[in-house]
């Protein structure tokens, strides 16, 4: 009896994971980032993975589900691929630098406090749910407006931009995060691109270096389960369609506030968890 309650309870765990998965998705298709805000977690809490294991995992499964959206966005004329070069060939530097070499080399325990251990996967961990917070608060304090126009020469517009997507690509390969509520602000305000244009070409960027990261992993990294991972991208290729859609029928500022909330409370429950663990 015990045994079949075992069974059922991680059925629906399972379940949950695939169902968080397809948010996921709808989510990264409405406001083209928090795909890897939301992957991690659902790898580690509901899959089951390791915190660094999850980072790489996260990079295949956002940057495949990303490539699926921002083909849709393609679609309809909302992406501007030269502005996405510029920011996403630094980014591809960054990304790969940290996942293949960086990352591989940082020893398992980070430092000790005392009694206290801070291991490499709760490192991770911790600084993801930082930066979950920081982009729950840049998200809730947004500006409505779609374009907000850069008095920057165009020399160093491409320099700054250029300069952030060698940040976000670094960010990216440490803690398998797309780096959406990044690339979207930056896109908008140095740039000067429409929301949803910048959300299209923000699926592309993301697409490109968290698959270019996952190479890294491929070459240095953990053995990779397949199966799970082509089922959760299935799963988030499936919601971004709706998220898509979604977008249009939603007020933009209602969606990013409502999300960065979402993203807030989650976030300071990581960052508790990753506490308590200590």
């Amino acid at each position: 009896m015990a045994s079949l309650s075992s069974t059922a309870k991680e059925l629906s765990v399972l379940v949950a994971g695939y169902i968080a998965s397809v948010f996921m998705g709808l989510v990264l298709g409405m406001i083209g980032g928090g795909g890897s805000i939301l992957t991690v977690p659902i790898l580690v809490y509901l899959f089951s993975v390791d915190p660094v294991t999850a980072t790489a995992y996260s990079l295949f499964i956002v940057g495949l589900t990303a490539l699926v959206g921002g083909s849709a966005y393609l679609k309809t004329g909302e992406v501007d691929f030269k502005t996405g070069i510029l920011f996403a060939l630094p980014s591809f530097v960054g990304v790969y630098l940290v996942r293949a070499f960086l990352l591989p080399s940082m020893p398992e325990t980070i430092m000790s406090l005392g009694n206290y251990e801070i291991t490499k996967s709760l490192f991770i961990m911790i600084i993801f749910s930082l930066l979950m917070l920081f982009s729950s608060i840049s998200m809730i304090k947004q500006k409505k407006k779609d374009v907000v126009k850069s008095t920057m020469a165009p020399g160093l517009k491409a320099a700054v931009v250029g300069f952030e997507g060698l940040i976000v690509g670094g960010v990216t390969g440490l803690v398998g995060a797309g780096g959406g509520f990044l690339i979207i602000p930056a896109l908008v305000v140095l740039v000067g691109l429409p929301m949803k244009v910048a959300v299209g070409t923000s699926l592309f960027i993301i697409a490109s270096k968290s698959l270019i990261g996952f190479i890294g992993d491929l070459q240095y990294g953990p053995a990779i389960d397949w199966p799970i991972l082509l089922s959760i991208s299935l799963a988030g290729a499936f919601g971004i369609f709706f998220g898509k859609g979604l977008a249009a029928r939603i007020p933009e500022g209602n969606l990013k506030k409502g999300f960065g909330y979402f993203v807030l409370v989650m976030g300071t429950i990581i960052l508790f968890d990753q506490f308590r663990a200590l």
